[in-house]
């Protein structure tokens, strides 16, 4: 430990996964983050191996793919977007009356459900309501990715996703609530000005 300083604490440290994942709190869809990405990936700092922090890192960067032959819950969850991507390009070429074999990816396989989550997003009027059925399904993916891992690096994939997916709603709302403060006061202001 003396000789290693920081570093030499840091590997004491890189396997403490079940002290990280019994202090992070709960993630229920349709909430706020209790913190942010970066805060996240500074708790996983220090108690989990670099080559895992790498990987939750590059989940928050889009980069996962260049390790998707490395660890099979980011494959997973790889070939379920991916799957969930071609139902929606399916509809929407059937829409269009266009083939839509030149857009597809992969080899075409769906499960079955998938095609009614991305029809009821589909049907939808509200684009925002359409989101938030797309992101309960990738939602109820993690929670099934997640199954049987409590205190590993699958945990941690399914909880980064979860978190980001929060993050991204958090967005919304924010911008949302920038919009509709604008609208009001645009209002006030012509009422304003044609009131006087």
């Amino acid at each position: 430990y003396a000789s290693g300083g920081v570093r030499g604490i840091r590997s004491i440290m890189a396997d403490f996964y079940i002290y990280l994942i019994a202090g992070l709190p709960f993630l229920r869809f349709g909430q706020d983050a209790p913190f942010s990405f970066s805060v996240f990936l500074q708790k996983c700092a220090d108690l989990i191996p670099e080559k895992d922090l790498e990987i939750l890192k590059a989940i928050s960067l889009g980069t996962e793919s260049l390790y998707l032959d490395k660890h099979p819950a980011l494959k997973q969850r790889y070939l379920f977007e991916r799957a969930l991507r071609n139902e929606l390009v399916k509809i929407r070429a059937s829409r269009k009356k266009i083939d839509a074999a030149n857009y597809l990816r992969g080899d075409g396989y769906v499960e079955p459900w998938l095609s009614h989550i991305a029809i009821n997003a589909y049907r939808n009027p509200s684009p925002i309501e359409a989101e938030k059925i797309l992101d309960a399904a990738r939602w109820q993916f993690l929670d099934e990715l997640s199954l049987g891992h409590y205190f590993d690096l699958e945990y941690l994939v399914a909880y980064a996703y979860k978190l980001l997916i929060l993050e991204r709603w958090q967005k919304v709302q924010a911008a949302d609530k920038a919009k509709a403060l604008e609208e009001v006061l645009t209002q006030k202001l012509i009422r304003a000005f044609y009131d006087q």
